[in-house]
């Protein structure tokens, strides 16, 4: 990769760790330029975040050069890598809610009133507090509780605490995996303010075109190498995916089994709408087939699945279950008629962190393994059952009885909450974006189940805003555009820049539509 005409803020130089005999780096190296970003990628276990870990003094290293600045950097701590000026923004963020927000920025060094004595100048630290906020563009009171602020806000406070100690190197870990839409708008509009003061931005990402988005730089790790450093100009998905895992896109998808002519209809909307919403959606999921809903963000696709399970309003429209007509906002009826609901935000609406994956998974079963009276749960079959679909998913967690569920990975978080479902043995899964902050080898093994699902006789409907996954899996795609259906697309013919005209309202010349 040649190298930048922008000052070279991190060298790292054959970085090596290894656990109990184990390595698991071998001999990383890479740079990062002050006003770039570097987008790093790679599976779960490829040793993304031992590097970090090494970089910002959590674990000790055994070989290798890191110079910051053109000086050695050896942290032997968090607080010390922090005081050096290398902030490390942890997927879990590292907040104290029980804490102002001024107290949570200047937390290692708050502001004397004087310097000789170890006494706090709230007025001084509620002054520089709000300078910091309003560099983040951070509309809070410095006396606020961090516990009030959205997990988008918690994310800037993270960044302002980095630019109280005067960061010089960001590392952002999956900043956007529990972001909305508008948030990670916003948080990109920051990242390019750190840009044009200097600092150097690792950005680490399962989400590739928002790598290839936003990243000046890429660097793909595999099994504790590197395996691809270049500049994003020159790659595409498939390019950091090969590096990744060794194979193309296209090898992710599994071959599906040929459907019936006239397949039964398990899923049947009619008119379905909602004033300012909705509008007169109409679609059917038959028995086997994969349907998926394409759109942009604010399309109506998550308001409308979960319209159909029963959890928004609607204020017209019929909606069938295996022929069975659901009343609006009747959750259980839909449960009883055999479909499922897989939220885009498992971290706040699918799961309960602190629960154990056992105690995560029986939610939606559990009166299925209640006794005739419903007065005692069949524990010993509840638990057979889910060791067993654990082996199913290749469930990665220790004993599903004691682990909690928030010591996996994304990927296996997110087969926790396929798996409540598929106790049930539901008639209609609807998914909204299953693949959501999960590594390609989870992707792959998600992809596989969604379709032995629909082999066995399932109906799918699918949301996602990775087109790839879409072509690769559906039997059909549906465009969403303002709440309404805008094009159905046959596999047949499934083409990229027909379904992105589609989503963007543009007919065949490129013209705005007036629909």
């Amino acid at each position: 990769m040649t190298a930048p005409s922008t000052p070279l803020r991190l060298r790292v130089e054959s970085l090596s760790k290894s656990f109990f005999g184990v390595q698991v780096l071998h001999g990383i190296g890479f740079e990062a330029h002050g006003g770039r970003v570097l987008g790093i990628v790679g599976e779960n276990g490829s040793g993304k975040s031992t590097t970090m870990n090494l970089l910002t003094g959590v674990l000790p290293r055994e070989g290798g050069t890191v110079l910051l600045d053109g000086k050695p950097f050896e942290p032997a701590s968090r607080r010390e890598s922090d005081a050096a000026g290398v902030a490390f923004i942890q997927q879990e963020l590292n907040v104290f809610p029980n804490l102002s927000v001024a107290e949570n920025l200047f937390l290692a060094h708050p502001p004397r009133r004087f310097a000789a004595l170890p006494l706090v100048s709230r007025r001084r630290m509620y002054a520089q507090a709000r300078e910091l906020l309003h560099q983040v563009d951070l509309a809070v009171a410095p006396g606020a509780l961090a516990s009030t602020l959205s997990a988008g806000e918690r994310q800037l406070l993270e960044i302002a605490r980095g630019l109280s100690s005067e960061a010089r190197v960001f590392i952002l870990d999956e900043p956007t995996s529990s972001l909305t839409a508008r948030e990670a708008a916003r948080l990109f509009a920051i990242m390019r303010r750190l840009q044009q003061r200097g600092a150097a931005i690792l950005y680490i990402s399962h989400n590739l075109e928002e790598v290839l988005e936003i990243a000046d730089d890429v660097l793909v790790m595999r099994d504790g190498r590197v395996t691809l450093s270049a500049a994003s100009s020159g790659l595409n998905a498939n390019d950091l995916v090969c590096a990744m895992v060794g194979r193309p896109i296209a090898a992710l998808f599994p071959m599906r089994a040929a459907r019936s002519a006239t397949p039964a209809p398990l899923l049947e909307v009619a008119g379905l709408a909602e004033p300012g919403m909705l509008h007169d959606i109409t679609l059917r999921v038959a028995r086997g087939e994969i349907v998926g809903i394409a759109g942009l963000m604010g399309s109506g696709r998550s308001e409308l699945a979960r319209a159909l399970f029963g959890l928004d309003r609607y204020s017209a429209g019929v909606v069938r279950v295996a022929g069975r007509q659901l009343s609006a906002g009747d959750i259980q009826g839909r449960i009883a008629a055999g479909l499922a609901f897989l939220t885009e935000d498992r971290r706040h609406e699918g799961l309960m962190p602190d629960a154990t994956v056992a105690d995560n998974m029986a939610l939606a079963a559990l009166p299925l393994f209640a006794s005739r009276s419903g007065a005692r749960i069949s524990n010993d079959k509840l638990l057979q059952a889910m060791r067993s679909l654990g082996q199913r998913l290749n469930l990665k967690s220790g004993d599903i009885a004691s682990t909690p569920v928030r010591t996996l990975s994304g990927g296996n978080q997110q087969k926790v909450v396929l798996g409540r479902w598929l106790l049930r043995e539901p008639k209609v899964f609807i998914l909204d974006e299953p693949t959501r902050g999960v590594d390609v080898g989870a992707k792959e093994e998600i992809y596989r189940l969604l379709a032995q699902m629909a082999d066995a006789g399932m109906g799918v409907l699918m949301i996602s805003s990775e087109l790839e996954e879409l072509t690769g899996l559906c039997d059909r795609i549906l465009v969403m555009r303002r709440g309404t259906l805008a094009a159905e697309f046959e596999r047949a013919h499934f083409d990229r820049e027909a379904i992105l005209r589609a989503a963007f309202g543009q007919d065949a010349l490129g013209q705005e539509s007036g629909a």
